[in-house]
């Protein structure tokens, strides 16, 4: 990163408003930071990974990826994509209340009531397919009908309750299902079946879509949904974080190799330390792009200094009690 920016833009002296401002505005992050489209090109999968993700290509199954968090999991999802030319992946974002619906579509049963019980002239009666919002294995069939490749991310599959994984597993193998509120004249008349609820169906003959499915292990998932997946451990490792870095050296061209290797090195004490919230590879990358952006800091700066008074570690330690370890 080469902006003539401060590091510090907020220090103990208050500044000028409007010039601390301009600062601000003219500030540049790391292109690498939150954007996982446009990391995927610098993404370096092992060679157990690129089996596992060649097999899941043969097979049409899921590609189910389990490890510590910020190892790269959903990033593989966005590599694919990236390697073979895809310019949008399809995500579903877990959440405790996810149901299996949300990977397929969303009826908006609110704005539907509310335009219902407004007077609309010359209009008999109000079609609910205009309330319907289309999610990502619908838009990946869409891909297929358009005879496009596509790929599915359903993300941290553990945070959903606990029928989850299994209520998709129906719409993931058959890439079918019905939508009772679709009620538009030419789709429904196009249905093969010819008749309501409305199905959405892969075109026959089409390959499935790519699908990708994270988890952090917070607990187990069924047994049968585990038979439909091709499943990978992203194991943290230190040669992961050297083809990590490798990969996004440019993110950190300040920092000389002394001084990477020198962080390397104290980020895995650091979390050998640590026993509740240990820092991944993503955290190590967040460090160096910091300590690059601040432009100041040397091997011996990082190397001979006790870890709790290391720079910035506040980019390492995400738990109270492990920085009150770190100090002890």
């Amino acid at each position: 990163m080469t902006s003539k920016v401060p590091f510090e833009l907020i220090g103990p002296t208050p500044k000028d408003a409007q010039s601390a401002a301009s600062l601000l505005l003219r500030r540049e992050l790391p292109k690498s930071i939150g954007n996982l489209q446009q990391s995927a090109s610098r993404y370096v999968a092992s060679d157990d990974l690129l089996a596992a993700i060649n097999v899941a290509l043969a097979l049409g199954m899921p590609l189910l990826l389990t490890g510590e968090p910020g190892t790269g999991k959903t990033q593989v999802a966005y590599f694919i994509a990236h390697y073979f030319g895809i310019p949008r992946v399809h995500v579903l974002d877990v959440r405790s209340t996810t149901s299996a619906q949300d990977l397929l579509y969303e009826f908006d049963s609110v704005a539907y009531f509310h335009a219902a019980h407004r007077p609309q002239e010359g209009t008999s009666e109000l079609p609910r397919w205009r309330y319907v919002r289309k999610k990502a294995l619908w838009l990946a069939i869409e891909d297929m009908v358009a005879d496009r490749p596509s790929v599915v991310l359903i993300d941290e599959v553990d945070k959903a309750p606990r029928d989850f994984p299994n209520d998709i597993l129906g719409a993931l193998d058959q890439t079918e299902f019905e939508v009772p509120e679709w009620d538009k004249p030419e789709d429904v008349a196009r249905d093969l079946a010819g008749q309501a609820p409305y199905r959405v169906r892969r075109p026959a003959g089409k390959l499935p879509p790519i699908v990708v499915i994270t988890s952090n292990s917070e607990r187990r998932l069924p047994e049968a949904f585990l038979r439909r997946c091709i499943f990978h451990q992203i194991e943290f490792s230190e040669e992961l974080l050297k083809r990590a870095i490798a990969a996004r050296r440019d993110d950190f061209a300040r920092l000389d190799d002394r001084t990477i290797d020198a962080a390397v090195r104290r980020f895995l004490q650091v979390r050998d330390k640590l026993s509740r919230k240990k820092p991944a590879t993503a955290e190590l990358l967040g460090w160096l792009m910091v300590l690059s952006v601040q432009g100041s800091a040397t091997a011996r700066d990082i190397a001979d200094v006790p870890l709790a008074e290391l720079p910035h570690l506040c980019v390492l330690v995400k738990d109270r009690d492990d920085l009150q370890d770190l100090r002890r």
